[in-house]
């Protein structure tokens, strides 16, 4: 099905905010298997005092031994940070064995980490309709984020790329919540994604939001652009990890 989508009048206001860069040690306070492939650690402390995450697609940069001697530095969403309780639950797609995913596997209570910033938000606001949020597993605790953070009755589609439906996750929201999964063998591989889109519906004032794998997020986008008309300013993609390159990103702007 494809679509033609028209922009309103008025574009959505993207509001970058700047934070002071702090580097922070912290305890790990508890630990969670959300599912077979998706570890939570939650971070406490009181270095956690004056720490700002003020938007679901913020990143924080984790320090762990790189096992060679040095520091490996890699980046992670700020799931949900409780400032009464001085804690901060990071969610680990155990998807490769890098070293952050080493250490958050063998992370036990009462082990410490360094993490870093953020060093900004980018806030997206106005008159937005509806979202449309897009992603792998790398992506997922910012759209969990962005899902349970929504106002009451907003409307939101999600579409997520897992490899089963034991990888599937549920989420307590107030907003009108449309979920739909794909499960894939291939995570550098965007045609289950395109297929599934083909069948949904993009309204005028609708939001899109991407990040998966480097070539995956450059595929969505394209779909969305010159298949589906969706107006530029209405839409926010970037690669979240590049296949066969340790902590790479790409941003499209």
């Amino acid at each position: 099905m494809t679509l033609q989508q028209t922009a309103p009048d008025a574009a959505p206001h993207l509001e970058r905010i700047r934070h002071e860069l702090v580097r922070r040690r912290l305890q790990v306070v508890s630990r969670e298997e959300v599912t077979p492939n998706m570890l939570r650690l939650t971070l406490g402390g009181d270095e956690l005092d004056g720490f700002k995450s003020a938007s679901p697609g913020d990143h924080i940069k984790l320090f762990v031994d790189d096992g060679a001697g040095g520091t490996a530095m890699r980046d992670y969403t700020p799931r949900h940070h409780d400032a009464d309780a001085r804690t901060l639950a990071v969610d680990f797609a155990l998807h490769d064995a890098g070293p952050a995913t080493q250490w958050a596997l063998a992370a036990r209570i009462g082990d410490s980490v360094e993490i870093g910033g953020p060093r900004g938000s980018l806030v997206i606001g106005g008159p937005i309709k509806a979202w449309l949020l897009i992603g792998d597993e790398t992506a997922l605790p910012s759209i969990g984020r962005r899902i349970e953070e929504f106002t009451a009755d907003m409307p939101v589609t999600s579409l997520v790329a897992v490899a089963g439906r034991e990888d599937e996750q549920r989420f307590e929201t107030k907003a009108a919540l449309i979920a739909h999964w794909v499960h894939r063998a291939d995570p550098t591989d965007a045609a289950g994604f395109i297929e599934k889109l083909r069948d949904i519906e993009i309204a005028p004032g609708t939001f899109v939001w991407v990040a998966a794998e480097g070539a995956v997020t450059r595929a969505i986008r394209a779909h969305l652009l010159n298949e589906r008309n969706h107006p530029l300013a209405w839409l926010r993609a970037a690669g979240y990890w590049v296949h066969g390159k340790a902590d790479a990103t790409e941003k499209f702007e």
